[in-house]
């Protein structure tokens, strides 16, 4: 289990490259067990990294990390990670796939970082196990896989499984590994060597605070604004936002007016084009279920709306090309 030490020291880790993986999440994950070995005086940890063709990889950032070893011979490990970022929904790899699935077999912990969760969940390493990804690639990872128990949770250990959210919660997962494996003290003296002033644990939230990330702390707004983002696919009248917020509904305009600058009909549909694009990003869904899904009743009136809001169609936002004269938008 992830949450203990193996017998034989150092712990073999093997990182996974994925081409357009989140640099941040990589070294966030790499440098607690560098700062591990050295605060200790011994060797606990030891890593290699790996890729697909053993070419160097190229980060979401631009920058290229080599491997270290090729992954067919990467399989006596105690821990194997998938390190990816972007477009991570389109990796259709078997060779990956074979891999991880191959070092499952021999007793090997899988984890992942950022959005390989996805990549974990195709190659059928999810089932039955618990889960995180990225925020703003949890919509679509559920749409993707209904089936698998995934948690908006800054990180998911569950047996020799591990998820985490990407960025520093990369950090902070390793950091409580750490201190499972070696002790609290010893992770304490890590988390100190980043200026890191606390471990967070895995019930800590991805994402700022409501209050923090709008700006606004008005307690009825906020309700409103949380009552919008539960019901993305079957969106509440105006009338019903207001009387469930204990408001009038000329007082919900003078709300959104004043704090929000726009009318709540305006900030409702703005979340529901944000949702659309990250699913039309990150999943393979049609454009009509993604319309559905958004709560619009009909392809073309999402396709209106979604071009009037970010200058380009829901086609053209995937790279498809645009609509011959008599196709629909439905296929």
């Amino acid at each position: 289990m992830i949450r203990k030490a193996p017998q034989e020291l150092p712990q073999r880790i093997v990182f996974f490259l994925v081409p357009k993986f989140s640099l941040i999440a990589f070294t966030s994950a790499l440098e607690p067990l560098r700062l591990a070995n050295r605060e200790s005086s011994k060797k606990l940890y030891s890593w290699d990294l790996v890729s697909a063709d053993d070419q160097p990889v190229i980060s979401s950032c631009g920058i290229p990390i080599s491997p270290t070893l090729n992954y067919e011979d990467a399989t006596n490990v105690h821990t194997a990670i998938i390190c990816s970022g972007e477009d991570a929904h389109k990796l259709a790899d078997k060779r990956v796939h074979s891999w991880l699935r191959r070092v499952e077999r021999m007793g090997t912990d899988i984890g992942a970082l950022c959005t390989g969760a996805h990549i974990l969940a195709k190659a059928g390493l999810l089932d039955d196990y618990s889960c995180t990804i990225h925020w703003e690639n949890l919509e679509g990872f559920i749409e993707d896989f209904p089936e698998i128990e995934v948690t908006p949770e800054l990180f998911e250990i569950d047996r020799n499984r591990f998820t985490c959210a990407g960025g520093t919660a990369s950090l902070d997962m390793m950091l409580n590994v750490i201190s499972a494996q070696h002790g609290h003290e010893l992770a304490g003296e890590v988390a100190n060597q980043f200026m890191h002033d606390r471990i967070r644990d895995q019930h800590d939230q991805q994402r700022m605070s409501m209050p923090v990330r709008l700006g606004v702390r008005h307690p009825k707004l906020l309700a409103v604004i949380k009552l919008m983002e539960d019901n993305l696919e079957e969106p509440l009248t105006r009338i019903q936002l207001a009387r469930d917020a204990g408001l009038s509904t000329r007082q919900l305009e003078r709300l959104f007016r004043k704090y929000l600058s726009r009318s709540p009909a305006r900030y409702y549909l703005e979340l529901r084009l944000n949702k659309a694009r990250l699913l039309l990003l990150q999943t393979n869904m049609s454009v009509i279920d993604v319309a559905l899904a958004c709560g619009f009743v009909s392809a073309s009136h999402f396709s209106k709306c979604y071009r009037d809001f970010f200058a380009r169609t829901p086609r053209k936002e995937r790279g498809l090309p645009a609509l011959s004269e008599g196709e629909s938008e439905e296929l």
